[in-house]
């Protein structure tokens, strides 16, 4: 056997085996990788030029690239909406609009989920919340346990599809790199960008259709069997008046308004994912100072109220004072944008003393800088990993064996989907994302029939969704296991979340019959 042959197997195998038994995964990755560049060292297969590279590569793609800076900012947004209790008022409210149908509360559960995933993205903090919110009422209100569990394990991992997440934005960084080196082996000398805001966008419908298929679950197994999802009595149920709309009214505006000046700003090309995570980051901070108490309230207002003017004398004003003739509504615009600036800096700066104050602000900073310093760790790891694959040949190896598939690109992009998706029993989307991804999607980018690499991500996205919910290492379900009742078994939740899994693949099989669902509207945007 070939040895570049033998040590991309043994390799794949080792780290596999690493990743198995639990092994920090940052450590498995650069652990193999060094193992196996000393073995390509000592039998002449691997180039100890390679390993030189490694310094550039950390420093080029990793410290240097700013994509990966919004990580840090949309952890930061996503803990601090979390520690504002954004979840509890949403769910409250939509539990009383939808709770007299039968199957309410669960089509309440989905609603409030894609809501969290397109303001918050984070799965465990998401699945928590709704488990001990939502779970103890549907228990109470006569649902099955199997339903319940699903229903909100499901709706936790959404943030996982629909943008902004963190999935997507180093699903980008992977897929941004592999577009490049397929082109550049098709020998495309000037390869073509692809940006996260248009993976962002490709993947925004499928993530809609599926917050749908979702709901619809909900809607034919109250039908079928509405014994498993009863609604709330009428008589217990809320007055839907105009003090109930006000308070719908008031637990939705916040993260819609976070969600648009984020999301917008990506989708429309006014930001960058960077830039818009900066955003959410700071209106999630002032979101956390107003709901502390009314004097926070109206200090927020003001600051935002500042704000607001701000960008409309820099859109309608030229604040540019270098020029020779400057006209006087000019002037007075540049030095009332400067006091507008000094009042806005002041009010953040109250909010974020308040928030240190109410010991939110170090709980938000801590659990930031933990999954960063962990995302990061992983990055330069996978970075020395791919770095030893490629120096003994291995890309060229999974290319080829790809290429020489009977069935050709049809073939080896569902091999590859079947992978992932076998893979995600075991491990996580991170692991997945740097281990498989950058191996595979060079050489299925490259092959012809390919539809190109925002098409092919969001489909790498909602597959690696499943890993969520795929038991036995479902990460959602261990979440969801810590905080449900001892009386309800595992399998209540593993039986539970299979439809939701099944509704997953029937989401991927969509995509990839329709593809207009991905490249429509990035086309349209971008």
């Amino acid at each position: 056997m070939d040895i570049s042959l033998l040590l991309t197997i043994s390799m794949f195998i080792t780290l596999v085996a690493f990743l198995l038994s639990g092994f920090p995964v940052a450590f498995t990755l650069g652990g193999t990788g060094l193992l196996f560049g000393l073995i390509g060292l000592a039998t002449g297969a691997l180039d100890v030029s390679f390993l030189t590279l490694l310094p550039d590569r950390i420093y080029g793609n990793v410290i240097r690239n700013e994509l990966l800076f919004a990580i840090p900012l949309f952890v930061a947004m996503g803990v601090m909406l979390e520690k504002s209790n954004v979840a509890e008022d949403l769910l409250e409210n939509m539990g009383k609009l939808f709770g007299p149908l039968r199957g309410g509360l669960g089509i309440s559960v989905s609603i409030v989920g894609a809501l969290l995933a397109a303001s918050t993205g984070i799965v465990g903090a998401t699945v928590v919340t709704m488990g001990l919110l939502s779970l103890p009422t549907m228990l109470k209100r006569g649902y099955s346990p199997s339903l319940a569990t699903g229903s909100i394990a499901a709706a936790g991992t959404l943030g996982q599809i629909i943008p902004p997440s963190i999935v997507l934005i180093l699903l980008a960084d992977v897929m941004s790199s592999a577009w490049q080196q397929a082109q550049l082996s098709q020998n495309i000398f000037s390869p073509t960008p692809m940006s996260a805001g248009e993976l962002f966008a490709g993947a925004l419908i499928p993530g809609l259709v599926l917050v749908g298929l979702y709901i619809l679950y909900q809607i034919l197994v109250a039908i079928i069997k509405p014994e498993a999802s009863p609604a709330i009595p009428p008589e217990e149920g809320a007055q839907l008046d105009t003090g109930f709309y006000l308070s719908l009214l008031k637990a939705l505006m916040p993260p819609l308004v976070l969600i648009i000046a984020v999301l917008g700003s990506i989708l429309s090309g006014i930001a960058t994912p960077t830039e818009a995570a900066s955003v959410g980051a700071i209106g999630a901070m002032l979101l956390g100072a107003a709901r502390q108490n009314a004097k926070s309230l109206q200090n927020v207002l003001i600051t935002l109220g500042c704000l607001i003017i701000l960008l409309m004398i820099a859109t309608f004003a030229d604040l540019r004072i270098d020029r020779e003739n400057v006209p006087t509504t000019d002037v007075i615009a540049y030095y009332g944008a400067i006091l507008l600036t000094v009042i806005f800096a002041i009010g953040l700066a109250r909010a974020l003393w308040l928030l240190k104050t109410k010991a939110i602000l170090n709980e938000v900073m801590t659990s930031t800088v933990r999954i960063s310093t962990m995302i990061y760790a992983i990055l330069i790891g996978a970075a020395l990993f791919s770095l030893v694959f490629r120096g003994i040949g291995g890309d060229e190896i999974i290319e080829s064996m790809l290429t020489n598939l009977p069935g050709g690109y049809l073939t080896a992009l569902i091999l590859v989907m079947l992978l992932m998706f076998v893979l995600g029993f075991f491990l996580d989307f991170i692991e997945i994302t740097f281990v498989v991804v950058p191996i595979v999607a060079p050489a299925l980018l490259a092959m012809e029939g390919s539809l190109g690499p925002i098409w092919l991500g969001v489909l790498m996205a909602m597959n690696l969704q499943t890993s969520f919910l795929t038991p036995p290492f479902g990460f959602a379900l261990f979440y969801l296991r810590g905080v449900v009742p001892e009386s309800i078994p595992t399998t209540a939740i593993y039986k539970g979340v299979i439809p939701f899994v099944i509704i997953q693949i029937l989401a991927l099989v969509m995509i990839a019959l329709f593809p207009e669902m991905v490249t429509w509207l990035p086309k349209q945007l971008f």
